[in-house]
């Protein structure tokens, strides 16, 4: 099926069900010879799975790695790198009341309109859990990046309209939502478990920084730098926006004002986000998503069934109430791998 591919060079393809036997990925276009082990993917896996913490989905996946090809006495041997990630906890059956109904915010009516059938089981190929397989495919890109210098960090701006206010890169990972500022990220949490308590839930915003891309990365013309990032996370499943340095305050802004002015040093300002001509300055790159409210939510809601029929429905389930802290691995696994693709696409360049 078309669509399930990502890359040039470096390329995933990922496969797998929400409540199917197993999600995974094919990673293609690795580099030879990198020393590699499950645990190092493993790591980014625990930061992506379910049951972190109170503001997480209690679903019980431990998403253990089992690597299948592409792995030879601990380093990569150049052929297609195969992972993939049995489900356990599933529950098929928690849908059975609403299998023929459109749930709010889904992608239940779209799935059946473009193929005339769809899986029911948590959304089955739209759920979130495909997600996985990209993170496992990102922590490959990652160790290739590591060789080139380049560090990728995403984290929680805002929850729920609480925004951080002060940047604490140590503090990230010391909290459950991920967010870069400690106070703000209790107050996120209180916000997220009491709208849980109700039923409801609530979006945010995630930034990430990217540091160490050499300056001249990115392809002219539909190709650009940024226009790849923007691709990659507008293709997670809860993104509905995304914006790279100033963004959109540069709307208000004076040219003046927004044109990063250059001395002996070089740049004075930042507000490209570290991107001029869709192609890398080799200051730091800077974007931020638009995560949508988790559309899985207990509340009332007006809908259709397949046969046209006004109903009520409440989606009962395991689900994120907000999407914001299991969505940063995923962030910073796309934004990997569309950097270790153009690396290999400049290096294909250059000859």
């Amino acid at each position: 099926m078309a669509g399930n591919t990502f890359g040039e060079i470096f390329k995933i393809t990922t496969f797998g069900e929400s409540h199917g036997a197993a999600v995974g990925v094919i990673v293609d276009g690795v580099t030879p010879g990198i020393e590699i082990d499950e645990a190092y993917i493993q790591k980014q896996m625990d930061r992506r799975k379910p049951g972190q913490s109170s503001v997480t989905s209690p679903r019980k996946e431990y998403d253990i790695i089992h690597i299948l090809s592409g792995v030879f006495e601990g380093k990569t041997t150049g052929t297609p790198l195969f992972v993939n990630l049995y489900n356990q906890d599933m529950k098929p059956e928690a849908y059975n009341d609403i299998q023929n109904s459109f749930r709010p915010g889904h992608a239940d009516f779209t799935y059946l309109q473009k193929y005339g059938i769809r899986d029911h089981r948590g959304s089955g190929r739209a759920s979130g859990r495909e997600t996985a397989g990209r993170v496992a495919g990102g922590a490959i890109a990652r160790k290739l990046l590591e060789h080139r210098g380049v560090q990728v960090l995403a984290y929680t701006l805002e929850i729920g309209g609480i925004r951080s206010q002060t940047f604490d890169e140590d503090a990230i990972e010391r909290n459950a939502v991920r967010a870069c500022d400690p106070i703000a990220g209790a107050k996120m949490i209180e916000k997220i478990e009491q709208l849980a308590s109700i039923g409801d839930s609530c979006g945010g915003i995630v930034e990430c920084r990217i540091r160490g891309v050499m300056p001249g990365l990115g392809e002219p013309v539909f190709d650009k730098l940024d226009a790849e990032l923007a691709k990659a996370m507008l293709s997670i499943g809860a993104v509905k926006g995304i914006e790279i340095g100033a963004g959109f305050s540069a709307a208000s802004m004076l040219g003046s004002e927004h044109n990063d002015e250059m001395d002996s040093d070089g740049f004075l300002s930042n507000h490209s986000g570290g991107i001029l001509g869709g192609i890398s300055t080799g200051q730091e790159i800077i974007f931020r998503i638009s995560v949508k409210p988790t559309s899985s939510i207990s509340v009332a809601q007006k809908t259709l069934n397949v046969n046209g029929e006004e109903q009520e429905i409440r989606t009962i389930g395991r689900h994120d109430p907000c999407i914001c802290p299991r969505i940063v691995p995923v962030v910073e696994a796309m934004a990997c791998l569309v950097l270790e693709d153009l690396y290999k696409r400049q290096a294909a360049n250059l000859g």
